[in-house]
This record gives structure tokens, C-alpha cells and sequence, in this order.
């Protein structure tokens, strides 16, 4: 409680009496008294702060004593985790390693012709990768102006269309590309495959030769080119679906002919992949099916990275024990609330119910936090379904 006493005290710095509305001047001895009293009065505010402090570090080391034995409950159960099967995406159609037993098996499946039709389906973005920056930052008259965020194309175009430095960038892949058309029949591609690429490449150096020759290029020039090869994108994009299919069915037959039907019934498997293409992920697409159908929504996971991890399979698996010990300690330490122990044993943050609660944020169906994401979410104007 202050006192008359500690209140005027608190105000020594500036005068007791000027703190109050007067303005006389106190002598020396008097105001000596006043910083002597001011210190006492501190010393108990001091000591108070002090405990206070050491008593919320005690709390504090609560938490970091339990994170200490959950890092230590997941660095055994790490060791312990089978069988799982860990995708890593990549060009060449993904390096695939089975974890069961305490060992690793690794293999890449995919045959060559996946990782030849994509690289050729990708010119146009090659080329749209290498002019993007000198675009105009306005977006122009074209059939689909309103899928096009004005202010993404103002932080794309960052220098403009009023240098033609881009000639020296875009020539140097028009010479990859050359090198590529006049090697393509020795690639012994299937006829079809062939034919397609063809298509791409030239069509491909024809809009470059055009553009370096008028020293100039727009975004309706550019898509009248892509409008122009994209059958033949969509010809690479069918037989490189067509060997990834083949080579991941393969590959988990064989995987699940070597552990066994009881093993398989119980497998993980954990998804690597970059943000841009966790949805309707490739790899997972293919093995879900072959997974046993009453786990496969807990026990195919998706985990979105922003670039390839330098140690794949570590971080895989240490996600995976964080979620195999979650999914128990879930049932275990929320046995009141099968909401909450959801919430853990899934994506959601265990505050959100109760953050939405408490921001009056109304959702219905489900779980809250779930159908306030999908509520909230931005539609992303791209058609995946045709994504290279």
C-alpha cells in the first residue's frame, strides 16, 4: 500500500515539494534526508523485484525441464521408428528410403524419361525466369488480366522494360537450348515424347530469335508463345506421370513383399516437399493407395519445407517421433478432452480453440481451428491440376 510517506519519497528526484505544486527550496540537510529516506524505501521495492524474478525463473525452468525430457523421449524413439518410408522429391522423380529394422534402404525408381520430359516441359518458365524482371509493371489487356496480381507483377518487373540487358541472358539459354535440339535424336527418346520436345524447342528458339532480334518483348508475346506449346507440355507431362507411376507402384510392391504384409500394415510414410507442391504431392498421390486404407490419414504426412533439407531422413524422422509420441501423450494427458487431445495429436496449436473463443471468432462444423483455416484461406489463382 503507498503511503503519504513512500509517495512523496518516490518523488526525491525532483523535489518533494515542487512534486506537490510548491516551489520553495529545501536546504542541503533536508533534502540529504529526503535521498537517504527515498534509498530505504527502494531497498524493500528492490528485494520484491528480485523475488519475484527468481520465482518466475522457477516456473520458467519447469517448461525447459519437461522439453528436456520430451527431447530426450524423442532421440530414443528415433531409433526405435519403423517401418517408414521417406520421399524426398526431386528432378529426377524422387530418392525414396525405407527405414525398418534399424536399417536404410535407398532407391530411385523413376526412369530416365521422367526427368528428361519435365526438364523440356520447363523452357517456357526458363525463359519466363530469364525476361520476368523487365516485363512492364502494368498489367496489360490480356484474356486473363484479372488473375494477375498487379502489385506481384510491380515486385517481379523490378527493372522494366527500358534496358535490353535481358538479350545477353536470354541468348545464353537459347545456346543450352540449341545444344539440346541438335542432341535429341541421339537421346533415343519414345517417338511421341520426341516430337513434343521437338515442338518445345522450337517454338522456343523462334520467340527468342524474334525477341533479341526487335530487342523487345511483352507479356501477351510471351503467352502467345506458351499458348503455343503448351499441347506439347501437356504430351511431357503424361509420360513423365506415366514413369514416376511405374517406378513408385514397383518400388513399394517390392518394398512390401520384403517386410511383410503385417509390417506393411503399419507403415509410415513421410512426404518431403516444398511448399508449392505439398498439395496433391506426386509421390504421395501414388502411395497412399498402397497404403493400408485405416491408417492412411494419420500415417501419410506431408511436411512442407521451404528448400530441400541438408539431412532429409533425420529431419523426416524427427518429425515422426514428435507425432508417434504426441498421438499417445495426447490420449494419455488429455483423457477429459478429446477436442484438445485432437488438437494434439494433429496440426493445430492447442491455443486456437480457445483464441478464437476469446477473439468472438464463430466457426461451426468440425474443429474450430481447421474451419477457421479453410475459411480464411486464400484461393490461389493457379490451376494445380495442370501444373509441370
Amino acid at each position: 500500500m503507498a503511503t503519504r510517506r513512500t509517495f512523496i519519497g518516490s518523488a526525491g528526484g525532483i523535489g518533494a515539494a515542487t512534486f506537490l505544486g510548491h516551489t520553495a527550496t529545501r536546504p542541503p540537510a533536508a533534502a540529504a534526508a529526503s535521498t537517504a529516506s527515498a534509498a530505504l524505501d527502494a531497498t524493500p521495492i528492490a528485494e520484491t523485484v528480485t523475488t519475484r524474478t527468481a520465482a518466475r525463473d522457477s516456473l520458467r525452468a519447469v517448461n525447459a525441464a519437461m522439453r528436456a525430457n520430451y527431447a530426450a523421449l524423442k532421440a530414443d524413439l528415433v531409433r526405435n521408428l519403423g517401418p517408414v518410408i521417406v520421399v524426398q522429391n526431386d528432378a529426377k522423380g524422387g530418392t525414396f528410403t525405407l527405414v525398418h529394422q534399424g536399417k536404410q534402404y535407398v532407391e530411385h525408381p523413376v526412369a530416365e524419361e521422367f526427368e528428361l520430359a519435365k526438364s523440356l516441359a520447363h523452357v517456357p518458365l526458363g525463359i519466363y525466369s530469364t525476361i520476368a524482371q523487365y516485363l512492364s509493371d502494368k498489367v496489360p489487356n490480356v484474356a486473363n488480366a484479372d488473375r494477375i496480381d498487379a502489385h506481384d507483377l510491380d515486385m517481379v518487373a523490378m527493372k522494366g522494360p527500358g534496358t535490353d540487358a535481358w538479350t545477353t541472358p536470354l541468348q545464353s539459354f537459347a545456346d543450352t537450348l540449341t545444344t539440346g535440339k541438335n542432341n535429341l535424336a541421339a537421346a533415343n527418346l519414345p517417338q511421341e515424347l520426341h516430337n513434343s520436345c521437338a515442338k518445345i524447342l522450337d517454338e522456343a528458339l523462334t520467340f527468342i530469335a524474334d525477341s533479341v532480334r526487335a530487342r523487345a518483348f511483352d507479356i501477351a508475346s510471351f503467352q502467345d508463345f506458351a499458348r503455343r506449346v503448351y499441347p506439347s507440355i501437356r504430351v511431357n507431362m503424361q509420360h513423365a506421370s506415366a514413369a514416376q507411376i511405374s517406378g513408385v507402384q514397383g518400388l513399394c510392391r517390392k518394398w512390401r513383399a520384403q517386410i511383410g504384409e503385417e509390417a506393411w500394415a503399419d507403415l509410415y510414410t513421410v512426404v518431403l516437399s516444398i511448399w508449392t507442391t505439398s498439395v496433391l504431392n506426386q509421390a504421395e498421390i501414388i502411395i497412399k493407395p498402397m497404403m493400408n486404407q485405416k491408417k492412411v490419414a494419420t500415417h501419410l504426412i506431408d511436411i512442407p519445407t521451404a528448400q530441400v533439407p541438408s539431412d532429409p531422413i533425420g529431419v523426416a524422422l524427427d518429425n515422426l517421433a514428435r507425432i508417434v509420441q504426441d498421438n499417445i501423450a495426447a490420449e494419455l494427458v488429455f483423457v477429459s478432452d478429446a477436442k484438445v487431445a485432437d488438437a494434439l495429436k494433429g496440426k493445430e496449436d492447442l491455443l486456437s480453440d480457445e483464441i478464437l473463443k476469446q477473439l468472438g471468432t464463430t466457426v461451426s462444423g468440425g474443429t474450430a481451428g481447421a474451419a477457421f483455416r479453410a475459411a480464411g484461406r486464400a484461393t490461389c489463382p493457379v490451376d494445380h491440376g495442370v501444373s509441370v
